[in-house]
Protein backbone atom coordinates (compact mmCIF):
# COMPACT_ATOMS: atom_id res chain seq x y z
CA UNK A 1 0.00 0.00 0.00
CA UNK A 2 1.14 3.04 -0.86
CA UNK A 3 0.46 6.94 0.57
CA UNK A 4 1.39 10.25 0.28
CA UNK A 5 2.02 12.42 3.00
CA UNK A 6 2.53 16.07 2.59
CA UNK A 7 4.59 18.38 4.77
CA UNK A 8 4.21 21.68 3.23
CA UNK A 9 1.60 23.28 0.98
CA UNK A 10 3.91 23.09 -2.21
CA UNK A 11 3.36 20.33 -4.67
CA UNK A 12 7.27 19.54 -4.21
CA UNK A 13 6.68 18.56 -0.24
CA UNK A 14 4.80 15.20 -0.11
CA UNK A 15 6.51 11.96 0.68
CA UNK A 16 5.59 8.91 -0.93
CA UNK A 17 4.92 6.04 1.96
CA UNK A 18 4.67 2.76 0.96
CA UNK A 19 4.28 -0.31 3.53
CA UNK A 20 5.38 -4.20 3.39
CA UNK A 21 1.93 -5.29 4.95
CA UNK A 22 0.54 -5.55 8.24
CA UNK A 23 4.13 -4.88 10.47
CA UNK A 24 7.22 -3.21 9.84
CA UNK A 25 10.85 -3.95 11.10
CA UNK A 26 11.37 -0.01 10.80
CA UNK A 27 11.78 3.14 8.20
CA UNK A 28 13.94 3.69 5.32
CA UNK A 29 13.93 7.03 3.85
CA UNK A 30 14.72 7.71 -0.05
CA UNK A 31 16.37 11.07 -1.13
CA UNK A 32 16.68 11.07 -4.47
CA UNK A 33 19.84 13.20 -6.55
CA UNK A 34 20.03 15.38 -9.88
CA UNK A 35 22.02 17.91 -8.71
CA UNK A 36 19.34 20.04 -6.93
CA UNK A 37 18.13 19.95 -10.51
CA UNK A 38 13.83 20.24 -10.79
CA UNK A 39 13.49 18.03 -14.00
CA UNK A 40 14.87 15.23 -11.45
CA UNK A 41 12.57 13.53 -9.34
CA UNK A 42 11.57 11.46 -6.49
CA UNK A 43 10.86 8.99 -9.52
CA UNK A 44 14.52 7.95 -9.38
CA UNK A 45 14.26 6.09 -6.44
CA UNK A 46 10.84 4.24 -7.52
CA UNK A 47 12.95 1.14 -8.10
CA UNK A 48 14.58 0.87 -5.12
CA UNK A 49 10.87 0.73 -3.23
CA UNK A 50 10.76 -3.37 -3.79
CA UNK A 51 13.53 -4.21 -2.43
CA UNK A 52 13.19 -2.42 1.11
CA UNK A 53 9.53 -3.65 1.39
CA UNK A 54 10.18 -7.08 0.56
CA UNK A 55 12.39 -7.50 3.85
CA UNK A 56 9.74 -5.92 5.67
CA UNK A 57 11.06 -1.65 5.62
CA UNK A 58 7.98 1.28 5.46
CA UNK A 59 9.91 3.34 2.69
CA UNK A 60 9.30 7.08 2.59
CA UNK A 61 10.13 8.59 -0.83
CA UNK A 62 10.80 12.37 -0.27
CA UNK A 63 10.51 14.92 -2.33
CA UNK A 64 11.49 17.97 -2.11
CA UNK A 65 11.71 22.07 -3.52
CA UNK A 66 14.45 22.21 -5.50
CA UNK A 67 15.63 24.32 -8.87
CA UNK A 68 15.03 28.07 -8.47
CA UNK A 69 13.64 27.30 -4.76
CA UNK A 70 17.46 28.15 -3.67
CA UNK A 71 18.95 25.96 -0.70
CA UNK A 72 16.87 27.90 2.16
CA UNK A 73 14.00 26.45 0.96
CA UNK A 74 15.30 22.76 0.18
CA UNK A 75 17.35 23.01 3.92
CA UNK A 76 13.69 24.06 5.43
CA UNK A 77 12.47 21.04 3.70
CA UNK A 78 14.57 18.53 4.53
CA UNK A 79 13.75 19.43 8.17
CA UNK A 80 10.33 19.36 7.82
CA UNK A 81 10.10 16.77 5.83
CA UNK A 82 12.39 14.34 7.77
CA UNK A 83 10.25 15.21 11.72
CA UNK A 84 6.96 14.33 9.31
CA UNK A 85 8.11 10.64 8.73
CA UNK A 86 9.84 10.77 12.07
CA UNK A 87 5.94 11.69 13.59
CA UNK A 88 3.70 9.63 11.15
CA UNK A 89 5.68 6.39 11.47
CA UNK A 90 6.07 6.46 15.33
CA UNK A 91 9.71 5.66 14.59
CA UNK A 92 12.69 8.01 16.30
CA UNK A 93 15.39 6.25 14.60
CA UNK A 94 15.74 6.16 10.63
CA UNK A 95 17.78 4.65 7.87
CA UNK A 96 18.15 7.26 5.23
CA UNK A 97 19.64 6.32 2.09
CA UNK A 98 20.16 9.31 -0.66
CA UNK A 99 22.16 9.32 -3.97
CA UNK A 100 24.32 12.18 -4.78
CA UNK A 101 22.82 15.17 -3.81
CA UNK A 102 20.35 13.63 -1.82
CA UNK A 103 23.28 11.48 -0.12
CA UNK A 104 24.01 15.20 0.58
CA UNK A 105 20.89 15.15 2.45
CA UNK A 106 20.90 12.19 3.81
CA UNK A 107 24.78 13.07 5.55
CA UNK A 108 23.31 16.47 6.95
CA UNK A 109 19.78 15.31 8.27
CA UNK A 110 20.54 11.94 10.01
CA UNK A 111 20.79 12.52 13.78
CA UNK A 112 21.84 10.52 16.70
CA UNK A 113 20.97 6.89 16.28
CA UNK A 114 19.93 7.05 12.53
CA UNK A 115 22.00 5.11 9.94
CA UNK A 116 22.97 6.88 6.61
CA UNK A 117 23.75 5.33 3.47
CA UNK A 118 25.16 7.76 1.25
CA UNK A 119 25.67 6.52 -2.51
CA UNK A 120 27.85 8.65 -4.46
CA UNK A 121 27.18 11.49 -2.03
CA UNK A 122 28.32 15.53 -2.44
CA UNK A 123 29.94 15.96 0.21
CA UNK A 124 31.80 19.36 -0.27
CA UNK A 125 29.94 22.45 -1.94
CA UNK A 126 32.89 24.51 -2.29
CA UNK A 127 35.34 22.06 -3.83
CA UNK A 128 32.03 21.12 -6.86
CA UNK A 129 31.78 24.95 -7.26
CA UNK A 130 35.72 25.07 -8.20
CA UNK A 131 35.71 21.59 -10.28
CA UNK A 132 32.28 22.54 -11.63
CA UNK A 133 31.33 19.41 -11.30
CA UNK A 134 27.36 18.46 -12.86
CA UNK A 135 28.08 20.36 -15.37
CA UNK A 136 28.53 23.63 -13.19
CA UNK A 137 25.76 22.57 -11.00
CA UNK A 138 27.03 23.78 -8.12
CA UNK A 139 26.80 27.87 -9.24
CA UNK A 140 23.74 27.35 -10.78
CA UNK A 141 21.92 26.23 -7.91
CA UNK A 142 23.54 28.54 -5.21
CA UNK A 143 23.86 31.30 -7.33
CA UNK A 144 26.86 32.83 -5.58
CA UNK A 145 30.42 31.73 -5.15
CA UNK A 146 31.74 30.38 -2.09
CA UNK A 147 33.45 33.55 -1.00
CA UNK A 148 30.15 35.64 -1.31
CA UNK A 149 28.17 33.22 0.86
CA UNK A 150 30.41 31.27 2.92
CA UNK A 151 27.99 30.39 5.57
CA UNK A 152 25.70 29.06 3.06
CA UNK A 153 27.87 26.65 1.93
CA UNK A 154 29.15 25.59 4.98
CA UNK A 155 25.68 24.76 5.88
CA UNK A 156 25.25 22.90 2.85
CA UNK A 157 27.95 20.68 2.81
CA UNK A 158 28.73 17.06 5.31
CA UNK A 159 32.58 17.95 5.03
CA UNK A 160 31.85 21.23 7.21
CA UNK A 161 29.27 19.30 9.31
CA UNK A 162 31.53 16.89 10.69
CA UNK A 163 31.27 14.57 13.12
CA UNK A 164 27.86 13.08 11.73
CA UNK A 165 26.14 11.97 14.60
CA UNK A 166 24.47 9.00 12.39
CA UNK A 167 26.23 5.65 11.92
CA UNK A 168 27.55 6.07 8.25
CA UNK A 169 27.53 3.68 4.88
CA UNK A 170 29.29 5.69 1.84
CA UNK A 171 29.19 3.79 -1.35
CA UNK A 172 31.25 5.16 -4.37
CA UNK A 173 32.54 3.84 -7.82
CA UNK A 174 36.36 4.72 -8.48
CA UNK A 175 35.27 5.41 -12.05
CA UNK A 176 32.40 7.74 -11.25
CA UNK A 177 32.38 10.67 -13.72
CA UNK A 178 29.22 12.75 -12.09
CA UNK A 179 31.15 13.22 -8.47
CA UNK A 180 34.27 11.91 -7.84
CA UNK A 181 35.51 9.55 -5.54
CA UNK A 182 38.28 11.70 -4.60
CA UNK A 183 35.81 13.82 -2.64
CA UNK A 184 34.33 10.78 -0.89
CA UNK A 185 37.66 9.42 -0.17
CA UNK A 186 38.84 12.97 1.64
CA UNK A 187 35.61 12.95 3.02
CA UNK A 188 35.79 9.60 5.00
CA UNK A 189 39.33 10.63 6.25
CA UNK A 190 38.03 14.00 7.42
CA UNK A 191 35.49 12.31 9.75
CA UNK A 192 37.71 9.65 11.28
CA UNK A 193 39.57 11.95 11.79
CA UNK A 194 37.04 13.97 13.35
CA UNK A 195 36.13 10.99 15.81
CA UNK A 196 33.25 8.89 13.36
CA UNK A 197 33.73 5.52 11.90
CA UNK A 198 31.83 5.94 8.73
CA UNK A 199 31.93 3.00 6.83
CA UNK A 200 33.43 3.08 2.88
CA UNK A 201 32.37 0.73 0.20
CA UNK A 202 34.50 1.36 -2.87
CA UNK A 203 34.18 -0.23 -6.22
CA UNK A 204 36.44 -0.70 -9.12
CA UNK A 205 33.55 -0.35 -11.67
CA UNK A 206 30.19 1.63 -10.51
CA UNK A 207 28.99 4.58 -12.76
CA UNK A 208 27.09 7.28 -10.92
CA UNK A 209 23.01 6.19 -11.92
CA UNK A 210 24.38 2.25 -11.27
CA UNK A 211 24.34 3.29 -7.68
CA UNK A 212 20.59 3.07 -7.56
CA UNK A 213 20.07 0.25 -9.92
CA UNK A 214 18.80 -1.99 -7.72
CA UNK A 215 20.14 -5.46 -9.61
CA UNK A 216 23.61 -3.56 -8.72
CA UNK A 217 26.13 -5.64 -7.06
CA UNK A 218 26.45 -3.38 -3.97
CA UNK A 219 22.93 -4.30 -2.18
CA UNK A 220 23.45 -7.27 -0.35
CA UNK A 221 26.07 -5.04 1.06
CA UNK A 222 24.14 -2.01 2.01
CA UNK A 223 21.15 -4.72 3.21
CA UNK A 224 23.77 -6.53 5.54
CA UNK A 225 24.77 -3.55 6.56
CA UNK A 226 21.26 -2.36 7.59
CA UNK A 227 20.52 -5.50 9.01
CA UNK A 228 23.51 -4.96 11.98
CA UNK A 229 22.91 -1.64 12.53
CA UNK A 230 19.10 -2.75 13.53
CA UNK A 231 20.13 -5.18 15.75
CA UNK A 232 22.69 -3.18 17.43
CA UNK A 233 19.46 -0.85 17.67
CA UNK A 234 17.15 -3.11 18.58
CA UNK A 235 19.58 -4.55 21.21
CA UNK A 236 19.91 -1.22 22.79
CA UNK A 237 16.50 -0.95 23.27
CA UNK A 238 15.88 -3.89 24.98
CA UNK A 239 18.62 -3.37 27.31
CA UNK A 240 16.95 -0.19 27.95
CA UNK A 241 13.83 -1.60 28.99
CA UNK A 242 15.34 -4.37 31.29
CA UNK A 243 15.27 -3.09 35.22
CA UNK A 244 18.58 -2.48 36.50
CA UNK A 245 19.26 -2.41 40.24
CA UNK A 246 21.27 0.07 41.91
Amino acid sequence: MTETLRYGPHDDQRIELSHPGATTRGTVVLIHGGYWRAPFTAALMHPLVPGFTARGWTVANLEYRRGEAGWAALRDDLTAALAAVRSSTGGSRLAIVGHSVGGQLALLGGEAGDAVVALAPVTDVVRGYLEGIGDGAVAEFFRAAPDAIPETYAAASPLAQLPSPAEVLVVHGADDARVPIAHTRDYVEAARAAGSAPELLELPELSHLADIAPDAPHWDHVHAWLDRWQARIDAADDDAELPHSD
